[in-house]
């Protein structure tokens, strides 16, 4: 195997990552981020003091091709003549082996959902390679960071093509290492930023090919080019931008409101979401003033009822802060936890809030038009502290393939929260007339 020399920027990066804990290759396509990584990891599991190792990627088979093969360039052909595949412990492994037996294994895994993090677990790992990290699930990573704690000498590397910037890898984890290293606090953090102009097996005639193919300037061409963070193509809410629609919790109670409503949308075993939405007095913003978000999971299943009440108790603090009628509005599809509102509200004596059903026939295209219309205009806020209606507006994308059908409906695959923008749009929807003649 014959490597292309390493940029400067890459040959850094390398040369930190032999005493660094934490190893991010970072960028956009044909940058060589993957092999940089894995010249660097192999470099350091030759000298580990640990035998057990992790390779992980969405699945087994994923990081078997980005880790193991990687073109001709990964660990089969770095440790041509010392490895082998095989199987130990009845999992999927490749073995560094010597005169003496095996003397490295490395596992592979797959963290595609929340389950994934169970097949690693009892393990602790020296050292561990996950690749397209940001496309694992969350609590598979979580879960591999705190395998590898009790490592002898813990160093973890990762790639990743670049997200949209509040994605969750970056917003829970990467954004702090960011910040102790800022501080000089995380002296052990190696990140690299990478660019096609970093992977110098290209030859001029075909880097220039490649940057052919981009239109300048264009999204794609910061993305796959450039390596930056943004949202993804096909992108609905364009005109959302964080520092404009954020507000302090101060500036939004101290609005005047006209009325004050609330969407819910019950997700079963999706997210259960409500939203509180305020129209201001002169008909002119929406304001997102807070919301509710749970997540159940098969330890802790929700009951309707306990639903209904959680809901109830969301809302009960706005009822004595703001002295205005409430309406809830419940997804009309859901007739059973409708009455089971509305039976609340009388047992409860809840007299300000009314429960009523949010008819959908308008489309949810009508309702996205509404929410795009109010963020171009500067009409459209929300509390600033609201990550996952935040992170499901800048996030949130048109179904591709509804799209090749003729059908225009947003992506609902579960890498966004899409439940915080059902649940806002029937909040504010009901008031679309008066926000029309504003």
């Amino acid at each position: 195997m014959k490597l292309a020399p390493f940029s400067p920027n890459a040959k850094a990066y390398f040369e930190r990552s032999a005493t660094s804990w934490l190893n991010v290759a970072e960028g956009g396509k044909r940058a060589g981020k993957n092999v940089i990584n894995l010249q660097a990891w192999a470099s350091v599991l030759d000298t580990h003091p640990d035998k057990l190792h992790l390779a992980a990627g969405v699945t087994i088979a994923q990081a078997k091709m980005n880790i193991l093969d990687s073109n001709g360039f990964g660990l089969r052909e770095i440790f041509k003549g010392r490895g082998r595949e095989m199987k130990y412990m009845g999992k999927e492994a490749f073995c560094l082996i010597d005169r003496q037996g095996v003397k490295k294994v490395i596992l592979f895994a797959g963290g595609a959902n929340s389950a994934s993090a169970a097949l690693i677990k009892g393990n602790t790992f020296g050292t561990a390679y996950i690749t397209e990290v940001n496309e694992c699930h969350q609590g598979f990573v979580n879960e591999v960071l705190d395998r590898t704690i009790s490592s002898g000498r813990r160093q973890l590397f990762m790639d990743l093509n670049p997200k949209a910037p509040r994605h969750w890898f970056y917003r829970d984890f990467l954004d702090y290492q960011d910040e102790l290293k800022k501080k000089g606090e995380n002296e052990g953090y190696n990140y690299g930023h990478f660019t096609v102009l970093d992977n110098y097996s290209l030859s001029n005639e075909k880097l220039r090919e490649v940057l052919s193919k981009y239109r300048r300037g264009s999204p794609q061409y910061r993305l796959d080019i450039l390596g930056e963070r943004l949202s993804s193509a096909g992108r609905i809410y364009t005109a959302y931008d964080y520092a404009t629609v954020a507000l302090t919790r101060q500036e939004i109670l101290s609005k005047k409101y006209f009325e004050l409503s609330v969407g819910v949308d019950v997700g079963g075993t999706d997210a259960t979401c409500a939203t509180l939405v305020g129209l201001t007095s002169d008909m002119r913003d929406i304001v997102v003033i807070d919301g509710m978000y749970h997540r159940q999971g098969m330890d802790n299943r929700m009951s309707e009822s306990d639903y209904v009440q959680m809901v109830v108790d969301f809302v009960r603090p706005y009822m004595k802060l703001l002295p205005f009628p409430i309406t809830i509005w419940v997804d009309s599809a859901n007739k059973l936890f409708f009455q089971g509102m509305r039976q609340a509200v009388v047992r409860e004596n809840l007299t300000r809030l009314n429960v009523k059903q949010f008819n959908k026939k308008d489309g949810i295209l009508e309702r996205i038009n509404l929410n795009q219309a109010l963020l171009e205009q500067g009409r459209f806020h929300m509390l600033e502290t609201l990550d996952k209606w935040h992170e499901a507006y800048e996030m949130a994308v048109w179904d591709g393939r509804a799209y090749e059908k003729g059908e225009w409906c947003r992506l609902d695959d579960g890498s966004y929260p899409v439940d915080c923008l059902d649940s806002t749009e029937y909040a504010f929807y009901s008031q679309k007339r008066r926000i029309e003649l504003a």
